[in-house]
């Protein structure tokens, strides 16, 4: 939408003067105002109405307003977010804007500074919805989830330009995976992507190693040897878990990026490298700022783009995918025939924390792959012990009465052991399951599951679309 077109704006708040305040304000910019008291009638609002902007207080009669930002975030128009409250709180502040929130206002607001929010909230919409992104290869990456789609367009920024780029994760996201499709997509595909663990180097030898050696300069060297950061020349320069790289080199290799020279051990004479930093790391590294152990201008050296992956816990969605990509992968690696899943295994699964994600859920499958032997179908019983024990205790603890590798509870009652879903969302939830279910069954034959649902042929596929499983149907 352009920014002077009509908006639709959501005022969240339980102060009916202050509601009537803020639409006032809206209406004299010339958007609509919808009100909601609670976070209960926001969902309900975003359920029913496309939605541009949610002003959201912080304190509300049903809970706290920066526990919901993520939620009312993916509702279906998506809107963006401004937390507004009576309190300045720069914590919670913090934590709104990590959380998704665009903006952060104090009440009492001034009608500028209100102005000015909405303004730029408006035209970072506008710039949203207009931004074309490039066509990237994105053929390593498995998945669809709107967290991990959400991804690829900082990809397609930082795949554009020359600037460094952090990607930050938990271990097991796949930091590697990203940082490779970043510079497969990028002008300096042709070069080296050349990696550094940094959490490998040791005291003795990591000059040598990042910056190479001259024949003679210590006991070993007995011949000239090129580091990696002139491998990378022209190339890709992936620093693995940068937060363990030593602080004695931070200084060192801050003025390699600065400068692109450097001077081999051993050498007098300088080296030059044009090379693109990419780093990745599972650590806090502004903590390890404030702590002294990471050099503050080092991060700002390193963080132009900052890349920030989803655990496998916030993209449920991609479970099956993965899963079904990796065990054909392990069929074809190993000569053997493909394998099918058993009914209910990704209701399982999407029900494990998964702490290792991606990498944990690899290893999962190869397990029950092998495990398998013969037997054509992924079954749960298939699982290592110690999943299928996580999965028991989850029965006990949701009360539910299915064991670990018995058919799935078909009860709605574990709904509400995940939240507390209106009758659409577990209407949803249901369907994402049927269909799943239906694919396995059916091994993806289109007519076999219309036969089964009963769906017209437009209505199935329109079904598949939403829930982002049409890559599984029978080509």
């Amino acid at each position: 939408m352009d920014v002077q077109e009509q908006a639709l704006i959501l005022v969240v708040d339980d102060d009916h003067l202050f509601f009537e305040s803020m639409k006032s304000l809206i209406t004299r910019m010339g958007h609509r105002t919808l009100g909601a008291g609670c976070l209960a009638e926001a969902h309900a609002c975003l359920d029913k109405e496309a939605v541009d902007i949610v002003l959201l207080d912080l304190f509300l009669p049903d809970g706290l307003g920066v526990d919901h930002i993520e939620r009312l975030r993916q509702s279906a128009s998506n809107p963006e977010l401004i937390m507004i409250t009576g309190k300045g709180d720069p914590d919670s502040a913090g934590q709104a804007i990590k959380k998704g929130a665009l903006d952060y206002l104090v009440k009492p607001s001034s009608v500028q500074a209100t102005r000015s929010a909405i303004t730029r909230a408006l035209t970072h919409r506008k710039a949203i919805r207009d931004y074309r992104r490039p066509s990237l290869c994105l053929d390593a990456i498995i998945g669809q989830s709107a967290p991990i789609r959400r991804c690829f367009d900082m990809v397609a920024r930082a795949a554009g330009c020359h600037s460094g780029v952090l990607i930050t994760g938990e271990t097991g996201t796949g930091k590697e995976l990203f940082a490779r499709t970043i510079h497969e997509n990028s002008p300096r595909k042709v070069h080296q992507f050349i990696t550094v663990d940094c959490a490998a180097l040791t005291e003795t030898l990591v000059e040598s190693t990042l910056f190479g050696h001259s024949k003679g300069a210590f006991t070993s060297a007995d011949q000239d040897r090129t580091g990696l950061v002139k491998a990378a020349d022209k190339g890709t320069l992936f620093l693995d878990e940068i937060g363990e790289m030593p602080l004695a080199l931070q200084k060192s290799f801050l003025r390699v990026l600065q400068e692109k020279r450097f001077r081999p051990v051993g050498s007098t004479t300088e080296v030059e490298s044009d090379f693109r930093v990419i780093a990745a790391t599972n650590r806090n590294l502004p903590r390890m700022v404030e702590e002294g152990r990471f050099r503050r201008d080092l991060l700002f050296r390193l963080r132009a783009f900052t890349l920030k992956l989803p655990p496998l816990h916030k993209r449920k969605g991609d479970l099956m995918p993965l899963a079904v990509h990796h065990a054909r992968g392990l069929a074809a690696r190993y000569g053997m025939a493909e394998k099918q899943f058993e009914p209910g295994f990704f209701d399982q699964l999407s029900r494990c924390v998964w702490p290792g994600n991606v990498r944990e859920l690899f290893n999962v499958i190869e397990h029950a792959f092998f495990a398998a032997g013969e037997c054509p179908i992924l079954r749960i019983m298939d699982l290592p012990e110690e999943i299928r024990i996580e999965l028991a205790q989850l029965a006990v603890t949701q009360g539910q009465a299915t064991e670990a590798e018995g058919e799935p509870d078909d009860s709605l009652s574990h709904f509400f052991a995940q939240g507390e879903p209106s009758i659409k969302e577990a209407k949803s939830r249901l369907e994402h399951r049927y269909l799943e279910e239906l694919i396995q069954y059916t091994q993806g034959d289109v007519q076999r599951m219309l036969d089964i649902s009963g769906l017209s042929r437009s209505h199935l596929y329109a079904m598949f679309k939403r829930f982002e499983l049409t890559q599984y149907l029978k080509k």
